[in-house]
């Protein structure tokens, strides 16, 4: 379960107040994979980073009963001069999960070769989204915060990528942002829609594809 009491978050945008969550309330069920769609703008990667804590709303609260990740593919919290091997014993020893264990992981999954002992700065792109992803399905939450994250990498690696995700999903939930619709139909069945700060939670997906592609005409 994820409730949001009273989520309001603003911006100062060119010296004016910006709401992008106007005084939510609204409680999304656990194990389920919702797409989250909204307009460019409408708020989406706040309210994502908002969930995952790393922005404080203005006004009211998140309040959670499991264990929720952090933005798969975000990257920013890497120190970039640890290599990708220390960033992930950091990221264990933070989320309590064995040492030794995520890191063959995730060197495994992420087959840089020995630019997994190299400072994360000196990375590619892709190197860099084959180590975000792989630290972030190496731990098992219950629910994924997921953006686009199957899009990232070579076909071989998207394959590779789609194929855990899959696997997580048959235990987890996630919310789920996406410009490919048929990718999310194929991953979730039911949609919250964003739209001028709130928020409305749909149980059957075609139905929330078919309001937020009215939105987006308008």
């Amino acid at each position: 379960m994820i409730r949001f009491e009273n989520l309001t978050k603003s911006f100062m945008v060119n010296g004016r107040r910006k709401v992008v969550i106007d005084n939510l309330n609204l409680t999304l069920p656990t194990g389920t994979s919702l797409a989250l769609l909204g307009r460019n703008g409408a708020g989406k990667s706040t309210l994502m980073n908002m969930i995952a804590g790393n922005l404080r709303p203005d006004h009211g609260q998140i309040v959670t009963d499991g264990t929720i990740s952090w933005p798969v593919g975000f990257g920013g919290s890497f120190h970039p001069e640890l290599t990708g091997a220390q960033n992930t014993r950091f990221i264990a020893r933070v989320y309590g999960v064995d040492t030794g264990e995520l890191i063959d992981f995730v060197r495994d999954f992420a087959d840089i070769g020995q630019h997994f002992f190299m400072p994360v700065r000196t990375y590619s792109s892709g190197m860099r989204s084959r180590l975000t992803f792989g630290i972030s399905m190496g731990i098992e939450f219950d629910t994924y915060l997921v953006d686009e994250v199957t899009s990232a990498g070579d076909a071989a690696f998207k394959a590779k990528s789609k194929a855990l995700f899959e696997d997580r999903m048959s235990r987890s939930g996630a919310i789920m942002v996406n410009h490919n619709l048929n990718e999310l139909r194929e991953f979730c069945d039911e949609a919250i829609v964003l739209e001028h700060g709130h928020m409305t939670y749909f149980k059957d997906i075609d139905e929330a594809i078919a309001v937020h592609t009215e939105n987006m005409m308008t």
